[in-house]
Order: structure tokens, then C-alpha cells, then sequence
């Protein structure tokens, strides 16, 4: 396994940590119901698999959309514009993935 994906699944682990000490703390000293530390646990998951995909596809998406655009610049410059245009619209899944996953973990 590569690094960056150690890194991203320890980061993964530590959301999920984070929402269930969260679950507990609301309680008060009580134990929680079982279904409840699952379903905090499983929307932190849902959580932070939605925002890993989108930027993994968002940063999939930006590679390839500047490079082109970049090499179509170099052809014609007048064309710089316009292919900056789509690098942020690929830029805008991210931010998509993002707002996403605050809305889930506003659920929790």
C-alpha cells in the first residue's frame, strides 16, 4: 500500500473516532445505544468517503483538463481563457464533495 493512502485511512479512522467520542459526549455520562454508535459511525464514514472521492476526482479531473489546456495555450493563446474556465469547474467538484459532507455530518 502507498503512503498517501495509509494517510488518507488513518484520517478516515480519525473522523470516525472524532464522531462517535462526539455521540457519546452528547449523552452525558450514559452509555449509547448500540444502533446509535453505528449509525454516528457509519455517517462519519459516509463523510469522509464522500469527500475523499470527490477530490480524488476533482484532482483526477484538473490534471487532465490543465495539461491540455496548457498545451492548448501554447498553440494559441487566445484560447487560455476559455480552458480555465473548465480546470474550475473541475475544481468546483471538490467543493461539491465538500459542502456534501458537512451536510452528513450535520446529522450526526
Amino acid at each position: 500500500m502507498s503512503v498517501w493512502i495509509k494517510r488518507l485511512l488513518g484520517t478516515g479512522l480519525l473522523l470516525l473516532a472524532t464522531a462517535a467520542m462526539a455521540q457519546e459526549a452528547k449523552t452525558g455520562g450514559a452509555p449509547p445505544d448500540l444502533p446509535t454508535v453505528y449509525r454516528s459511525v457509519g455517517l462519519g464514514l459516509a463523510a469522509a468517503l464522500t469527500i475523499t472521492v470527490s477530490v480524488l476526482g476533482a484532482a483526477h479531473a484538473v490534471a487532465r483538463i490543465g495539461s491540455a489546456a496548457m498545451g492548448a495555450a501554447a498553440e494559441k493563446p487566445e484560447l487560455l481563457t476559455r480552458s480555465l474556465l473548465f480546470v474550475a469547474l473541475a475544481e468546483g467538484l471538490a467543493v461539491l464533495g465538500f459542502a456534501i459532507s458537512m451536510m452528513i455530518l450535520q446529522k450526526i
